[in-house]
């Protein structure tokens, strides 16, 4: 499938499973009268598959170690991302950071990395589902910059178009979008 087709496709996806119309308050406290919910397309075999390699397609040419994000939107993506590209010979690792840490056991901020590994030095991109204001990604930033990461970028699979560009741009990341909310509004 080519890649325009299996953007096509995706966007399908994502209008039956994900998009919908109706009052809603969104994570950043919000208002809206339009929602994506992106967990039935990223948790649907053919749209994680979609979503995985349209995003390694965006991805593989910017140097990555790792990949990941804020629980939980981040957490099917990564994953996804992680095994294709190791299917694809270009390994980028998956891990998550936690909304709060745990109160026992090892109190991680950031899950996934295996005893000694660290993402000190290490490129990461920041994946999120759904982006408004971009403060969540900002959460998954700090936590991976006081881990040491060097954040290359910020991914979202789709941008409302309320504020994460000036967000991200005033915090000096590079952010980008598969799909814009725009898109889903005309159709």
């Amino acid at each position: 499938m080519s890649k325009s087709a299996a953007r096509a496709r995706l966007a399908e996806i994502i209008r039956k499973r994900s998009f919908g119309r109706g009052e809603i308050t969104l994570a950043s406290g919000r208002r809206s009268d339009f929602y994506f919910n992106l967990k039935p397309t990223m948790l649907d075999p053919e749209g994680a598959t979609l979503l995985a390699e349209l995003t390694y397609e965006a991805l593989k040419d910017d140097n990555l170690d790792f990949v990941g994000g804020l629980e939980m939107g981040a957490v099917p993506l990564a994953g996804a991302i992680a095994q294709l590209s190791w299917i694809k010979g270009h390994p980028i690792a998956a891990f998550f950071v936690r909304k709060k840490p745990k109160e026992h056991g090892a109190r991680l901020a950031v899950e996934g990395l295996a005893r000694g590994e660290t993402l000190r030095g290490k490129r990461v991109v920041i994946v999120e589902d759904v982006t408004t204001t971009g403060g969540s990604a900002l959460k998954a930033v700090e936590a991976v910059r006081d881990a040491g990461g060097e954040i290359a970028l910020v991914l979202t699979m789709v941008d409302r178009e309320e504020g994460a560009s000036e967000t991200f741009a005033k915090a000096g990341l590079a952010f980008r979008a598969l799909y814009k909310a725009s898109e889903f509004l005309r159709g």
